[in-house]
This record gives structure tokens, sequence and C-alpha cells, in this order.
């Protein structure tokens, strides 16, 4: 191999001139620089983004940090003050259990793969570890433009930047049913485009927030009604399409001068300009959004809750092509009359009835009912289903008989398109305290969304700084439940 140096900076095929001017085979005297030899190392770079088996995935996001030890982990044998109150039941994979409380959840283990080895040193509900794979400690908890990009980002980068291809009506890139941290009435780090721009940043709905009733303490666990909405798509009153599109095309004579005198519009603008304009002009993306055209029956097996509605819109999006679809199970404490309201997986107190009267059964309703709905579609060879949270649970529990935070050991499941499901990777301790065997960092984790997407997880974006920062930070994908 022979390298000559020359810029990282990327040219407008997504190729770096470094890259361009890398020789294998060819000998640097012997036509390397001629159409055919350009084609071919574009295509042997491009065979690497080929290996995917899914088409899209869909990121269920538990955010609060699950005890998943009183889930997919239990641990009988460990002693009191540790052991999980629940029991393991079997499920369709032979060997592997689950919590007694997931017993729908239990039937879909075939296509499931648990991971149960992996930590991060990111520190506490950092979200950033699970959608990038970088989990430096930040200063706080604010989104800054020099975040990495999150997955989903990384994923309309690579199809746009490195594959060429054009943004469609629909984006590809979805975030449900609200931005990360508007439950708080703030703004978290994490799900964003980063130092890519904000033309990378996800799509995301706004969204209804209720409970049944008033609330008559922060530990009053209600299912969390609500749908996700779209209040803008409606056009202002006396506004016509044809007015939308002459507006439309005046706008574009604006950005045609201002290109002409060197001073285009702020990068992604355009973009997002365009995708405004579909929202409000496309049937078809109005069709896909509204969940009124689902039938009742279905609706109620995903069930009436946010969580629930939010996942079948998933669902409807996935279907018609969209590429990367986040569902959050969000903290919406700020968003409810006094006391606030903690309807998140952040069970410092009351753990094991929390989870047993609320969390558990309807996250087995609608995890199942999606499976069910994805497989009977010749959905679910396509997609990859992936469940995680921000963080694990200490495997003692506490004084107000919850578990606190946990970076340490925890799991995630991986289910459908390019995993060997049945199937269980890694294995924490006797106390599922630490891990055991095959420690498996949530950049790991990343990386294997890359690969499973046909992303190479090496492939580099650059920062601000036009320094090459490797997408999965160095994650290596779990080659042993690959497809």
């Amino acid at each position: 191999m022979i390298t000559m140096l020359g810029s990282p900076r990327l040219s407008c095929d997504g190729l770096t001139r470094r890259e361009t001017l890398k020789v294998g085979a060819l000998s640097l005297l012997g036509g390397f620089f001629n159409l055919p030899s350009l084609l071919a190392l574009e295509q042997a770079r491009g065979s690497r983004g080929r290996r995917g088996k899914a088409k899209s995935v869909l990121l269920l996001y538990l955010q609060g940090g699950p005890a998943t030890q009183d889930m997919f982990d239990l641990k009988p044998d460990a002693p009191d003050g540790i052991r999980s109150e629940f029991k393991p039941i079997a499920t369709s994979a032979p060997g592997i259990t689950v919590c007694e409380h997931l017993p729908r959840l239990a039937k879909w283990m075939h296509k499931t793969v648990v991971v149960r080895s992996v930590y991060h040193n990111g520190g506490c509900h950092n979200n950033l570890p699970m959608y990038t794979g970088y989990d430096v400690p930040p200063p706080d908890d604010s989104p800054r433009d020099t975040d990495p990009p999150s997955m989903g980002s990384v994923l309309l980068y690579h199809e746009q930047k490195i594959l060429g291809h054009k943004a469609g009506e629909l984006p590809n890139y979805v975030y449900l049913p609200c931005p990360l941290g508007w439950g708080e009435a703030r703004r978290k780090p994490g799900p964003s485009g980063g130092f890519l721009g904000q033309r990378y940043d996800p799509l995301c709905t706004e969204c209804t927030a209720y409970t049944d009733r008033p609330m008559t303490k922060s530990d009053d666990m209600q299912v969390v009604r609500g749908e996700p909405i779209f209040k803008d798509l409606d056009l202002p009153e006396g506004m016509t399409l044809d007015r939308l599109s002459s507006r439309r095309s005046l706008m574009q004579q604006f950005d045609d001068q201002l290109r002409r005198t060197e001073a285009p519009p702020h990068k992604g603008y355009a973009g997002k300009q365009k995708m405004a304009f579909n929202l409000l002009t496309s049937a078809r993306v109005r069709e896909a959004f509204d969940l009124s055209r689902e039938p009742d029956r279905l609706r109620e097996r995903y069930g009436r809750s946010l969580f629930g509605s939010s996942t079948l819109l998933a669902r409807r999006l996935l279907e018609r092509g969209v590429r990367f679809v986040n569902v959050s199970w969000d903290n919406f404490r700020e968003r409810f009359q006094f006391p606030p309201s903690n309807q998140v997986w952040d069970t410092h107190e009351r753990n094991f009835p929390i989870l047993k009267e609320n969390h558990l059964p309807n996250f087995d309703q609608t995890y199942s009912a999606l499976m069910e709905d994805l497989d009977h579609r010749g959905l679910l060879d396509e997609t990859l289903v992936v469940t995680m949270g921000e963080m694990g649970r200490t495997p003692k529990i506490n004084a107000n008989a919850g578990r606190d935070h946990w970076t340490f050991c925890y799991s995630v499941l991986l289910a459908g398109a390019g995993v060997h499901g049945g199937s269980v990777c890694g294995a924490s301790d006797a106390h599922a305290a630490y891990i055991k065997d095959r420690p498996v960092h949530i950049r790991d984790i990343c990386a294997t969304i890359y690969r499973c997407l046909g992303i190479d997880p090496e492939m580099t974006v650059y920062d601000h700084g036009r320094r090459p920062v490797p997408i999965a930070h160095g994650g290596q994908p779990l080659k042993e439940i690959l497809v």
C-alpha cells in the first residue's frame, strides 16, 4: 500500500482526497488516475455498506434507566436485598428467561438477542453514549453544536453525502413523540446532528400528554395518554396551495440571488425549507402521520398510551420507507400539575410496584403488538428493533425499595433484521452488578446497529476543526450475533 499525503477535506462525492490518492494493488505509474480505477475505488468503498440486513431501525428508548435485572436478566439465586421480587419465566427461545410480567414479550424472544453485559463511562442520565457511542462525561446536560452526531443523523449523512441520494418527501430520521427533554421543559443532547449541522437533525413531532386523574404524589404511577402530533400541518386561514407555491418560488429566487452574491443561506436551511413545504403540501406525508387511519382494534392492541400511539405511528413510518425512527418513553414531570410526576424508568422508590403495576405491562403490550404487526406485514425481517435506556440500576435495593443509577452492567435488546434471534451475548455476575463475560461497551452496540444498516462503523465524519471522527468512536460490531 502506498499512501500519498493529501487534504482530509471531503470532496463533493464524499470521498476524501487522501482516499483518492491511496493506491492498493495498482501501481502509481500504472494508470491509477483513470476513470475505471476511480470507479473501482468508489465501488470498493461502497461494498462495505452493502452487507447490512436491516433497511431500517426502530429505537425504543426507555428514558430514566430501566432496571433490566428485573426484566431480562433476573438472578433468582441472589440474596435478599438484591434479588428481584419477580420470577423468571420461559420464553420462545430455549434457555432464555424474562420477567413474569413480560409474558407477551416472551413469545418473541426467538427473534431477539439479549446483550447482558453493556456498560459505559459517560455518567448517569447522559444520553449521548446511547445515541452516539461517545461516553466522555459532558460538563452539563445541555446540547451543543460540538456534540458528536447521533446514529440517525449519521444515516442521513451517509445517504446524502456518501451515497448521493436525494431526500424524499418523508424525512428518513424521525423522533417521536417529542424532542428529548420536552417533558422536563428543556432540551437534552443525544439525538441531534451535532457538529454535522442542523440539516441532519431528526424531524420531531410534538405531543399531547395527560393522565386519567390529577396527581396525588410524585410516584402516583399512571399511564401517560396522548398522541404525537404536528401542530402546523394545516395551512393558515386564507392561504391556498397556489399561494404557498408562489411564495416558495419567490423564496427560491431570493436564494439564487444570495448564492450569486456569495452569501448562501444558512447551512441546512434549504433542506429544512423543503421539508416544511412537503409537510404542508404532500398528501402522502400528511397521510403517513395520520393515526386516525388505523383501525380501533389495532390502536387498542398497541395500547391507548402516548408510548403505544407513538410506536404505532413509528410502524406507519417504517412501512412507508423511513429508515430511522426513535420512540421515547419520556419523562413529563414538568408538563403535569403539582406534584411533579416521575412517569419514567428512574425508579429510586417503589421499584417493584411501579414496574409491576405500570411500566412492565404497558411496555409488554406495546412491544408485543409492534413485533406482531411488523411480522404480519413482512417488515420484521428488514427492521432492527432496539430497546435500551441510558443506563441500568443498582444491584442493591435501597431503603426506599428502589434501585439507583448504575452504568457498570445492564441489558440491551436487539430484535429482527440483522441479528441471530433467540440468543444471549455476554453475561453479568451472580448479582447482575458487574460484567462476568464479554464486556460490551455502548459504542459496540452503536457499531452493531451501523453494521446492520450497512454503514461501516469505521467511517469518519469531520468536526468543526476538520478532525476525522469515527462514527462509532472505536466501537466494534458484535459479530457473534450478526446474521
